[in-house]
């Protein structure tokens, strides 16, 4: 039986890949995943395959032809959490992948802030709805992966609107990234700040930093 490879490649840059993830991309004869992530190997002449509204399409190519072909989905952070691996295992079973880990965009950001996480409330916003308003109520510490809808800037806009005071607003963009940047803000500075890309967003209270 041909394995399908499911390999987190991390935060983005590439000293962040485990030697794991990367023997495995080597020994591949097919790389799917967003052209951000394919740039870094387009050296290795791969048959490479971008992933867009073309999941249909992707799946039933991988279906034709996994068992002449070694193929690697790439997913950014770790294959755990919030990734596409939830989705390709409603197409193959379980015995037909082979899944390498990556380190998360969160797991980065905490590390470079001096930051446990193992007491947080860890949840998502990219291009998903949840009350974390209410969450934010009650943990002290809530990481939140964040998209266009959901910015720093509307979260944070929405917590006064909810008269939620004290805390104090982490925010890594474009981490592992040579442009990286970290911010550390109040709720009313980061308003007040121009648009963000490529989010993770740590609240927190003033007290914990």
């Amino acid at each position: 039986m041909g394995k399908i490879y499911i390999l987190g490649i991390g935060p983005g840059h590439k000293d962040y890949i485990l030697p794991a993830v990367k023997n495995a991309i080597y020994n591949c004869d097919v790389l799917i995943g967003g052209k951000r992530h394919l740039e870094d190997f387009k050296d290795l002449e791969k048959e490479m395959l971008y992933i867009g509204s073309n999941l249909k399409e992707l799946i039933e190519y991988t279906k034709q032809n996994k068992e002449n072909k070694k193929i690697a989905y790439l997913l950014s952070g770790d294959t755990g959490f919030y990734s596409m691996l939830g989705f390709l295992k409603k197409h193959f079973k379980s015995n037909e992948l082979e899944v390498i880990p990556g380190i998360s965009s969160y797991q980065y950001l905490m590390a470079k802030v001096g930051q446990t996480w193992h007491d947080a409330y860890i949840g998502s916003l990219h291009g998903r709805e949840f009350d974390f308003l209410d969450v934010v109520k009650k943990y002290k510490k809530v990481i939140l992966l964040t998209d266009q809808k959901y910015s720093p800037k509307e979260i944070a806009r929405k917590m006064l609107n909810n008269h939620i005071q004290g805390k104090i607003m982490i925010i890594g963009e474009n981490l592992s990234y040579p442009n990286e940047k970290i911010t550390f803000a109040s709720l009313e500075e980061v308003i007040h700040i121009s648009e963000f890309n490529m989010c993770v967003v740590v609240i927190v209270d003033e007290l914990e930093i």
